[in-house]
Parts: C-alpha cells; sequence; structure tokens
C-alpha cells in the first residue's frame, strides 16, 4: 500500500468524520432554540406553556430534518462508493479474463 493511497483514504475518513459529527450538535441546538424561543414568547405574551410546546415542537421538526437530510446524504455517498468499487472490481475480472 502506498503513502499516497493511505493519505487520501485518511483524508477521506477525517473528511466524512467532520461533516457528520455536528449532527447531533445541530439536532440538540434546534430543539433547545425552539423550546426557549417558546418559552421566551411565553413570558413577554403571557400565554401559558403553549408557545413553549410548539416551539418544541418546530425545533424537534428541524432537528429530525437535519437528521434526515444527513441520513440520505451517507446514504447517496454509500451508494456512489459501492458503485466505484463495483466498477472497479469489474474492470479488474475484465482485465483478469484478457
Amino acid at each position: 500500500m502506498s503513502a499516497a493511497f493511505f493519505t487520501v483514504s485518511v483524508n477521506n475518513n477525517w473528511k466524512g468524520f467532520g461533516k457528520y459529527s455536528t449532527v447531533g450538535l445541530d439536532l440538540a441546538l434546534s430543539v433547545l432554540l425552539g423550546l426557549f424561543g417558546g418559552r421566551w414568547l411565553d413570558r413577554k405574551l403571557g400565554t401559558g406553556h403553549w408557545l413553549t410546546m410548539i416551539g418544541f415542537g418546530f425545533g424537534l421538526a428541524a432537528g429530525a430534518r437535519t437528521v434526515w437530510r444527513a441520513l440520505q446524504s451517507a446514504n447517496r455517498e454509500a451508494e456512489e462508493q459501492e458503485r466505484e468499487e463495483q466498477r472497479t472490481r469489474d474492470e479488474f475480472h475484465e482485465d483478469e479474463d484478457r
């Protein structure tokens, strides 16, 4: 295994880690922002706890959307990588048959 291949492989792994490591943080911040935003509005408008619950719901929906989009992106990348590996295997077997 060459050093160049190892470096590219490591860089790709770190790139993937960086891209998806913020998903949990995005989920938590979305929920907290909705929760505290609703709580602040409840205090300003005197609406009991209704806006807190609505804000929590919106935050949870926004966080779930973030997780969903990250999962779709990860699936697309995995499928693309699988297609590339399959293409490489097919090329290898074609060369072997010649």
